[in-house]
């Protein structure tokens, strides 16, 4: 489904839920989970659905993922890090106790 731009090989890791992913350097986050073939980023707040990235240009908010303790991020728009801590986003985003929609 996608075809790499750059290097097809995998020099960094990053960690979704604390599983380890290899990652290629300039690749955006939501690439490198779909070739891993993660089911699913978040779940919406009102029904629980499971989401995927489906426009991967920032428009649709279907990829956002909590990256390094901060939640609501869209992953389709941010580049991975060696040793980056992603975690599936269950809902509305919490930080520190407080919610958000």
């Amino acid at each position: 489904m996608f075809a790499p731009i750059g290097s097809t090989e995998a020099t960094m890791t990053i960690y979704l839920d604390g599983r380890a992913i290899p990652a290629r350097a300039g690749e955006t986050i939501a690439a490198c989970l779909l070739r891993a073939g993660v089911g699913h980023f978040r779940t919406t707040p009102v029904s629980g659905a499971r989401r995927l990235p489906y426009c991967m240009i920032g428009h649709c908010f279907d990829c956002l993922i909590e990256i390094d303790g901060v939640g609501s991020r869209q992953a389709c728009l941010s580049e991975v890090e060696d040793g980056m801590r992603l975690h599936t986003q269950d809902g509305p985003a919490a930080i520190a106790g407080m919610e958000f929609q």
